[in-house]
């Protein structure tokens, strides 16, 4: 009987962890399932094989006040191009990114039911986003809540003033972890090291490799923690036997 049970849990793990390897999170412009979208915008184009964004989605990711979420980049000043560059490439992972799946976790907000949480992030990326909006400004570290809507688009919340980026975001890990509410984490690993998420990639997308390496790592920690329920299980029938 045990044995049998034991069998049963560990195929439904497995089975939840194909599932975690192409999956779209729902959300407000994600697709139901990921698939081929061969007319992808610009840095949105290196999902075009695999995707959970539409065409429509990665042009308006493109577009300052776009109708995804009327933000508005240039809340303290126009946005510098090299700067947006990595928010343009942020938006286009987050949308079109088929490989989430280990870190998607349930959203309690109207807008959707499902986020992401602690994404490793490659060094490099963090870094190089930092590094091009370190002369830019703003007014606020989490970028998910707190702004003033009164308008349909963000502004500075009362009280608040613009400050230079670093004095918001004193290092690329601040910034990377706080901007949108931990859904990423810094990490110190490279994008040649198989143990991190690239916000932009050419050719074949690494990012599958990184979430079966993170998902094959919670599955064997899960299988570990389930055997040891079966042990203190059937050591708890055999006391109760006797």
């Amino acid at each position: 009987m045990w044995g049998a049970l034991s069998m049963l849990l560990v195929l439904s793990s497995s089975a939840l962890s194909l599932d975690k390897l192409n999956m779209c999170m729902d959300a407000k412009h994600h697709k139901g399932e990921p698939g081929p979208e061969g007319e992808l915008y610009l840095q949105c184009s290196p999902w075009r094989d695999n995707a959970c964004c539409t065409a429509n989605t990665s042009t308006e990711a493109h577009n300052d006040n776009s109708y995804l979420y009327n933000f508005n980049w240039n809340h303290c000043g126009v946005m510098s191009p090299q700067c947006k560059k990595h928010f343009i490439q942020d938006t286009c992972f987050y949308e079109c990114s088929p490989h989430l799946g280990p870190w998607i976790r349930e959203a309690n907000q109207n807008w959707r039911k499902e986020r992401i949480l602690d994404v490793p992030l490659c060094m490099e990326d963090c870094h190089s986003w930092w590094e091009d909006c370190k002369y830019d400004y703003t007014c606020k570290n989490n970028w998910h809540k707190g702004w003033d809507w009164s308008s349909g688009v963000n502004k500075c919340p009362e009280g608040s003033k613009c400050r230079k980026w670093t004095e918001i975001y004193p290092t690329p890990e601040a910034m990377c972890e706080q901007i949108w509410s931990n859904s990423y984490l810094y990490t110190t690993h490279s994008k040649n090291s198989g143990r991190c998420m690239q916000l932009w990639f050419t050719g074949p997308n690494p990012n599958k490799k990184v979430a079966e390496y993170y998902l094959n790592n919670a599955q064997q920690h899960q299988s570990l923690a389930l055997t040891t329920l079966l042990i203190l299980a059937v050591a708890s029938f055999s006391i109760m036997k006797y």
